[in-house]
């Protein structure tokens, strides 16, 4: 399966790695990240990050893993499930940085530990959590069906998973409006704001060639997981997936 995903890089004339280029890239915009968040998706992303924390309600998970969590916003928003610990990992330092300031500020630091982490060899025992979440991040995987599988190797049995990726509308005419805003007004603004040339252009064309839908909960199937669903978000922005350890 994973030869059939066209590896999508930050800067497609850099010989480096994808991996690390996307640890580069949001190291240089990890100053400008949440202020470019909340600014270029309107704010709505808050309300997909509260999906995905609701959706491990019924489990109710005392220790969760948030991989590729970046400044920690989702993170922050697993509290509400009440764990005991949450640990947030990430390949980017500066990123990581941005997020322990905000943990501190909100007074976090025993409940929120976060570490320099790669998604493809995590650095845990088998069968260590309940919960794995990941908001934005499986599309900038090197290598998709590795990191899915170690997600799932750490996983208890009965634990669940919940993966926020961004996805492309379908319907007529939001698919057309949103697909302007995402091509060309998008990394416009990125790139005056952020003062990275590659961040927001990677964004739409990371998008475009990930396999979202039934293709992305197939690589989850392929890992073991079972009872995988698919809710799409806001007409298709995003899509929110779960699944279950059995």
């Amino acid at each position: 399966m994973e030869n059939k995903t066209i590896e999508i890089k930050p800067d497609q004339t850099s010989t480096a790695s994808k991996k690390e280029q996307v640890e580069e890239m949001f190291d240089s915009i990890a100053h400008r990240y949440d202020f470019l968040n909340r600014l270029l998706s309107m704010g709505i992303d808050k309300g997909w990050r509260t999906k995905a924390i609701n959706s491990l309600k019924s489990i109710q998970p005392k220790l969760i893993l948030d991989v590729a969590t970046g400044t920690a916003d989702l993170a922050i928003e697993a509290l509400k499930l009440n764990p005991d610990k949450i640990i947030g990992i990430d390949i980017s330092e500066l990123m990581l940085d941005v997020g322990r300031e905000k943990i501190t500020k909100k007074n976090l630091d025993s409940k929120i530990e976060l570490r320099k982490g790669d998604s493809e060899h995590l650095r845990f025992e088998d069968q260590t959590f309940d919960a794995v979440t990941v908001a934005f991040g499986v599309r900038n995987f090197e290598h998709l069906q590795k990191g899915i599988d170690e997600m799932y190797r750490v996983l208890k049995p009965g634990g669940k998973i919940a993966v926020l990726e961004f996805s492309s509308p379908k319907a007529f005419p939001f698919k057309q409006v949103f697909q302007f805003y995402f091509v060309k007004i998008l990394p416009m603004w990125g790139k005056m704001i952020s003062n990275s040339k590659n961040a927001y252009t990677y964004l739409p064309e990371s998008v475009k060639h990930f396999p979202e839908g039934k293709n992305f909960t197939a690589y989850m199937e392929q890992s073991g997981f079972k009872q995988t669903t698919i809710q799409p978000l806001t007409f298709g922005i995003c899509s929110l997936y779960t699944a279950v350890k059995q």
